[in-house]
């Protein structure tokens, strides 16, 4: 039979509460093809290429049963949740009063009913206090990638991430900030099924998280679901800065918090934003007509009420937070420098704030 697996899963307690996300397919591989590959991967590691998971552009519903464990693996809460039509899940539980979870059991139990089929077990990672959150972007941050023909695009799915340069300085400075406890989310517009591929770039890395926040691009195909349209195919301001409002508000508002980018598309501007609220204070509605004619940042109606909607969300937590500290490093080479604040500190916000952001070349 087909059978249901987990493509990514991430579990984050903080705050009283356990946040998961998590996303399922069936698997494409019969059972003795899985023993074969594990055969082999126990002999050599092999980066995964990007098109191996091609399979992850379908679409299927799930049900996932969630049990949370005690350390002597006592039953301390049941909750189920049904997956939007990608298989995806996005849900919180809160703590049970009585005694904490100390780990999670997943089932799946709709593809076939009256079979709890389990899917595996997990420990969520702890938000550790004080709070230190790092966030970083991955193509041409931490990898020097390139998508801007057809060809660059085919040897970008048919090769491993390690096909491209990396970027030391940067992989440095990420490698530096979790030696400081920082503890790391990577947020990129690379398509979802990419993420097998840099997982295994990060690991050999020796960067360790399993934190990827990657765009689906079904979600902007689809007509009924998602919050992303056909003008995010290019435009990354909208899906960059609602994943990080939502990483903000899976964690809580971190006592320290670092954010790395490069100055090649709208990752500055980005950052600035969010800090126009964490440290600025600025008002949402204000912010929002400060940059809502940007090219980064045009907005369908739904993206525009779902934006201020988590703004007002983000800065109510922010303002019953003592105010932290925010540092932003930007990756970009020195003939972009001058044009690159010539474009983003146009906004008052930004030039209030541009005494948080690092330049360095890369």
């Amino acid at each position: 039979m087909r059978r249901p697996k987990l493509v990514h899963f991430t579990g984050i307690e903080s705050d009283e509460y356990i946040h998961i996300r998590a996303s399922m397919t069936y698997s494409s591989q019969g059972r003795f093809e899985i023993l074969d590959e594990i055969n082999q991967n126990l002999k050599e590691i092999v980066p995964t290429k990007p098109i191996q998971s091609m399979g992850l552009l379908s679409s299927n519903e799930f049900r996932l049963k969630v049990v949370g464990l005690s350390n002597d693996d006592k039953e301390v809460t049941i909750r189920s949740f049904d997956s939007d039509s990608f298989g995806n899940f996005n849900f919180k539980i809160p703590q049970p009063e009585a005694m904490n979870v100390a780990k999670l059991r997943l089932y799946e139990t709709k593809t076939h009913p009256g079979l709890d089929l389990l899917i595996g077990s997990f420990i969520p990672t702890t938000i550790q206090k004080p709070k230190k959150i790092l966030i970083t972007d991955f193509d041409k941050t931490l990898v020097d990638t390139r998508y801007s023909s057809m060809k660059e695009l085919y040897l970008s799915l048919r090769n491993p991430i390690q096909y491209f340069p990396p970027v030391d300085h940067s992989i440095d400075i990420v490698k530096d900030l979790i030696k400081e406890n920082y503890q790391p989310f990577v947020v990129s517009a690379s398509p979802h099924f990419y993420e097998n591929a840099i997982r295994d770039w990060l690991y050999a890395r020796q960067i360790f998280t399993g934190n990827i926040f990657l765009k689906d691009y079904r979600n902007i195909f689809s007509f009924f679901e998602g919050d992303l349209s056909t003008k995010d195919l290019r435009s990354q301001g909208f899906y960059k800065l609602n994943t990080i409002v939502n990483i903000l508000l899976m964690t809580g508002i971190p006592s320290e918090l670092v954010l790395i980018g490069d100055g090649f598309e709208s990752d500055t501007l980005i950052y600035l934003t969010l800090a126009a609220v964490l440290v600025g204070r600025y008002d949402p509605w204000t912010l929002w007509n400060n940059i809502k004619r940007e090219e980064s940042f045009k907005l369908t109606n739904q993206q525009h009420f779902r934006f201020l909607s988590k703004f007002y969300q983000l800065k109510n937590m922010s303002d019953a937070h003592p105010k932290g500290k925010l540092k932003i490093y930007i990756r970009c080479k020195p003939h972009m420098l001058e044009s690159l604040q010539n474009r983003v500190f146009n906004l008052d916000f930004a030039n209030n704030l541009k005494h948080l952001v690092t330049y360095y070349v890369g």
